[in-house]
């Protein structure tokens, strides 16, 4: 059946700009086919969501500032995986009540047809139910479907063998575990559910990412959809005079750039890439985003820059050098890159195996004992002409794909069917 009316659609995320940015993307296609859409994310994104001219309720920015904290920076030098996030729980927790409640506020003043969520939404289940709508869950990254063909994203495993099924419930259940104390109150005091109400499961779940990256697992239903990244470009966006004369000036850089993660040693890292660009005779661009790269001079060899949209600056690119974060991951494959992953936190461990296994990028390196010869074998390796190959045919997989348009087409398709 073909959906021939206009949906309200709310999109609810949190987190940093990876967790915005794809997400701003699927609103402006929403609105592109005809349908109505608000977008609620954390104040800092204001003005991104402005100039895309996407509808916007801004939410509690706390959260995201306190990843540039001192403590933060602390706990993501101190470990990996989902570590981190749990040396800051006593920080998350008094925020949890305002950023629930300002979500519900915009939810329940635009009164959806339906409500989209990123996972960290954790109370988006709980809003649907209360406003009698159903919810779709979507994320950048897998893990919140059981599968036994690889375990959840967030663990640093491999595989886990016969329980890789039963590490998924890490990520589908812990949130609500971990602050149900703050999710029982506020269902009871602010949405006006009883105890006896029961959320209904997810009406779908859209994937954000690509199948050439990570094959759809086997044992996943038809409720569940592996679309495609979904991109948000830049058409209009130009690098200034300095920066364009830095590309002419020589063979195409090597970009650097650990995206929103915090500055843990700025310094000593900048010294480690300069170092390695002096040992391999490279160029190299330098981008600052959360301050885990310094400010350098501007020469033959690098240019600094505080950031810049990735589908126009990663094609001038020879390969990338990042912190595997999910959008970041999906640019450098999208513009063909060699790339290696130093990763922080997360899920980035995950995708820097995910690179390695298909041969676009040498195995993740370990942050904690990274070393300017570390990085300057790393550089040789990606010049390896197997590896450019196999970049570039992902590269190629990816230009085919319409990620927006196939969850835009499964948000229709799920409002036309019977309840």
């Amino acid at each position: 059946m073909v959906y021939k009316g206009s949906m309200r659609v709310a999109i609810e995320t949190l987190g940093t700009r990876g967790d915005v940015q794809p997400y701003i993307a699927l609103a402006m296609g929403l609105m592109a086919r005809g349908h109505q859409v608000q977008l609620a994310a954390p104040v800092q994104f204001t003005d991104m969501a402005a100039e895309n001219g996407v509808p916007f309720a801004d939410l509690p920015g706390e959260f995201l500032a306190l990843l540039d904290t001192r403590e933060a920076r602390a706990a993501i030098a101190g470990g990996e995986g989902f570590s981190a996030g749990f040396k800051l729980l006593k920080h998350v927790r008094p925020l949890m009540m305002r950023l629930l409640d300002e979500e519900w506020r915009a939810v329940s003043s635009f009164q959806p047809d339906v409500l989209v969520y990123h996972p960290k939404s954790f109370g988006s289940p709980d809003m649907a139910a209360a406003l009698g709508v159903p919810h779709v869950l979507a994320s950048p990254v897998p893990g919140f479907t059981p599968t036994q063909e690889f375990p959840s994203p967030m663990l640093p495993f491999v595989s886990l063998g016969p329980f890789n099924r039963m590490s998924h419930a890490l990520a589908i259940k812990g949130a609500r575990l971990l602050f149900a104390k703050e999710l029982k109150e506020w269902r009871a005091n602010t949405l006006r559910l009883s105890r006896k109400s029961v959320r209904k499961p997810a009406a779908g779940t859209l994937y954000a990412y690509s199948p050439a990256v990570l094959p759809t697992p086997s044992d996943w239903g038809p409720d569940v959809l592996v679309t495609g990244y979904w991109f948000l470009n830049s058409p209009d966006w130009q690098p200034d005079e300095a920066l364009e004369s830095f590309l002419r000036a020589g063979s195409p850089p090597v970009y650097f750039g650990f995206g929103s993660m915090p500055g843990i040693a700025p310094s000593a890292m900048t010294d480690m890439i300069l170092e390695a660009l002096e040992m391999t005779g490279k160029r190299g661009l330098l981008t600052g985003g959360g301050g885990a790269i310094g400010e350098v001079h501007a020469s033959s060899r690098a240019f600094f820059l505080s950031s810049a949209p990735h589908d126009r600056l990663l094609p001038r690119a020879s390969s990338a050098i990042h912190h595997g974060g999910a959008g970041t991951t999906a640019a450098s494959l999208r513009a063909g890159l060699p790339t290696q992953i130093i990763p922080f936190f997360g899920d980035q461990p995950f995708w820097g195996r995910r690179v390695a296994a298909l041969g676009a990028g040498p195995a993740p390196l370990a942050r904690k004992t990274l070393s300017a010869a570390g990085l300057a074998k790393a550089l040789a390796a990606m010049d390896a002409p197997q590896m450019r190959a196999r970049a570039a045919e992902l590269s190629t997989a990816l230009a085919r794909e319409r990620g927006v348009e196939a969850a835009i087409e499964f948000l229709e398709r799920l409002s036309v069917a019977p309840r």
